[in-house]
């Protein structure tokens, strides 16, 4: 079962190298307005906004959110 999760996985994580990047690691954005943020491990980011993805969405903001490394 695990191995079919991996292949369905890697699959669907090829399918959106054309246009786009994943980003491996816990990131997260700034905490919005309303004192809510997102977090996650696996991020697909679109080439055309991988310099303003670092700046907005990156590691750092986990530790100021209050997350544990």
């Amino acid at each position: 079962m695990k191995l079919i999760i991996l292949i369905t996985s890697l699959i669907f994580l090829s399918n959106c190298s054309s246009n786009s990047v994943v980003k491996l690691g816990k990131k997260c954005t700034k905490i919005a307005s309303d004192n809510t943020y997102e977090k996650s491990f696996v991020w697909i980011v679109d080439k055309k906004n991988i310099d303003n993805f670092n700046s907005k969405i990156n590691k750092e903001n986990c530790e100021i959110n209050g997350e544990k490394s």
